[in-house]
């Protein structure tokens, strides 16, 4: 029974095949899908965008995600809130639905996503099994990988939940989490992404990512799609 946590997308060639992998995109992938999930959508994960993203959404009937965060059906957490129930949703982005998409094309078998509104819920549906815990992280301009901060807090906020043995870098998470938590809302906008988001005009997206333990929905990836679990 152990936890480990890792960084980025390569992280999927060192996790067990018998590993609950989670992946932790909290500004915005998997928060987003959690939000969405949780209104009763079907969010499927995509490491493409443009024409193949197009394709996959006709292939599922399903609606392609705006680009936009003006748009309801997007990226944004807070626009989801209002996502109608039974949609069908292809959500592209760079890093937590890539590396989901990556994760079911390995063959990976039990795949959720995992941000701060879940953190406990996911923990509790992972029980006694062995788990990876995937902080996605962020780009630079140059498309390199760029480390989140609020991905490793997510991280660390679920591994605090669970009751397994840590590897190096899930104790690492883990203190991470625990030193911060007394001001998450502060640390998503003092973070390079939350200050992205906030000059952009998108104040509204961080402080729905920053929210702890406010959801008991685990999207779990069932097939081709997120849904909640429960």
């Amino acid at each position: 029974m152990r936890v480990t946590c890792d960084f980025g997308p390569n992280a999927l060639a060192n996790v067990s095949r018998d590993a609950v992998v989670v992946i932790v995109d909290v500004l915005s992938f998997s928060t987003a899908v959690t939000v969405a999930c949780g209104r009763g959508a079907h969010i499927y994960p995509c490491q493409w965008s443009g024409e193949r993203a197009a394709e996959l959404a006709r292939a599922k009937n399903a609606r392609l995600a705006s680009k936009t965060r003006h748009d309801p059906f997007s990226l944004s957490p807070s626009a989801l809130r209002e996502i109608p129930p039974g949609t069908r949703m292809v959500l592209p982005s760079r890093n937590g639905s890539a590396i989901a998409f990556a994760a079911r094309q390995a063959g990976f078998t039990s795949i959720v996503a995992g941000c701060l509104r879940n953190a406990a819920a996911v923990a509790r549906w992972i029980g006694e099994r062995p788990a990876a815990i995937i902080a996605c992280g962020e780009r630079w301009s140059d498309d390199s990988l760029r480390f989140a901060i609020e991905d490793w807090l997510a991280a660390g906020a679920i591994i605090v939940a669970m009751p397994h043995a840590r590897s190096a870098e899930a104790v690492a998470a883990a203190a991470a989490f625990e030193w911060l938590a007394g001001d998450l809302a502060g640390a998503l906008r003092g973070s390079l992404s939350g200050r992205e988001l906030i000059d952009a005009g998108w104040e509204s997206d961080v402080e729905v990512a920053s929210e702890l333990n406010v959801d008991e929905v685990v999207p779990a990836l069932d097939g081709d799609a997120f849904h909640d679990a429960r």
